[in-house]
C-alpha cells in the first residue's frame, strides 16, 4: 500500500513537472498587406494557338512537335503521312563552286558540275547533293534550319530538273519527263518558292532519301517524298543557275 502511494506521488509530481516545461501558445498576429513598391514583372505571354492538323495533313509545326514528343512519335514509324505547308528554301537556286563543301551554315546551292541535260553523268569527283526544298508553317519563314523540314527523294539528281526546265520552257502546262534513275514523273511546275504544297512520305528523324543511304535530320526531321500535290502553285518557274527560259511566270 505504501508502495503504490509512492509511485502515485512520483506520477504526479511528474505531470506537474512537464506541464510546467510547455511553451506558451503562439497566438497568430495578421500583419497589414505589403504597401511598398511593386515588383517590375514581365506580362504573361500570350502562347500561339496552332493546329496540328490542316484536314488529314499535319501541318509543319504539329509533325515537328510530335516527332519531339515521346508519345506521338512512335506514329510515324513504318507509316506515310502527309504534311500540308509552304515552300521557303531550295537547294538548287544559287550555283556553288564545283569543288565546294556545304557547310552547316552555309546557304544551300548546287554545284556547276550537276548543272547539264539528263542522261550524261557528272564530271569525275562532283559532289552533289540531291535536289531539296524546305516547307515551313508561314510562307515568310525565313529560319529554315530549325523551323522548315527538308523535302527529298522527289528527284534523283539536278540534271533530272535541268531537263524539266527545259521541257517546261518548251510545253509549259502540258510538259512530262520521267526521271530516268527513279523513273518517277516530275512534278510540273518544279517546286519553288511561295508555292503551298501537300507532300506525302516516309517522315523521320531519318528517311532514305536517295541510293546513297539515308540522312538525318534531329531538329525538324526529314521527309522522303512520293507524293507532290499543289494548294497553290508558285508564282515563278523554278530552274538552275545559267538556264535561260522564255518566261518565269507560271500560268
Amino acid at each position: 500500500m505504501a508502495h503504490r502511494t509512492a509511485f502515485a506521488l512520483l506520477a504526479g509530481l511528474g505531470l506537474s513537472f512537464l506541464s510546467g516545461c510547455r511553451e506558451k501558445e503562439i497566438t497568430y498576429t495578421p500583419k497589414p498587406a505589403y504597401s511598398g513598391k511593386k515588383a517590375n514583372l514581365p506580362a504573361v505571354p500570350t502562347l500561339p494557338n496552332k493546329a496540328k492538323k490542316e484536314g488529314d495533313a499535319y501541318t509543319v509545326w504539329g509533325a515537328i512537335h510530335d516527332l519531339r514528343n515521346e508519345v506521338h512519335t512512335k506514329d510515324f514509324e513504318g507509316k506515310e503521312v502527309t504534311i500540308v505547308g509552304f515552300i521557303v528554301k531550295t537547294n538548287y537556286a544559287n550555283a556553288c563552286a564545283d569543288e565546294k563543301q556545304q557547310g552547316e551554315n552555309e546557304e544551300p546551292c548546287v554545284p556547276k558540275c550537276a548543272v547539264h541535260k539528263q542522261g550524261k553523268a557528272d564530271p569525275e569527283g562532283c559532289i552533289a547533293p540531291i535536289p531539296a526544298f524546305w516547307i515551313a508553317e508561314s510562307a515568310d519563314e525565313k529560319d529554315f534550319r530549325t523551323k522548315a523540314i527538308p523535302a527529298k527523294g522527289w528527284a534523283s539528281n539536278f540534271a533530272a530538273l535541268f531537263s524539266m526546265v527545259e521541257e517546261i520552257d518548251a510545253k509549259e502546262d502540258k510538259a512530262e519527263l520521267l526521271d530516268t534513275y527513279t523513273q518517277a514523273k516530275l512534278p510540273n511546275p518544279l517546286p519553288n518558292v511561295g508555292a503551298k504544297v501537300r507532300i506525302t512520305g516516309n517522315y523521320g528523324v531519318t528517311a532514305a532519301t536517295s541510293s546513297r543511304g539515308s540522312e538525318s535530320n534531329p531538329r525538324t526531321g526529314i521527309i522522303k517524298v512520293t507524293k507532290l500535290e499543289y494548294v497553290e502553285k508558285p508564282k515563278k518557274h523554278a530552274f538552275l543557275p545559267g538556264q535561260t527560259v522564255r518566261s518565269a511566270d507560271v500560268k
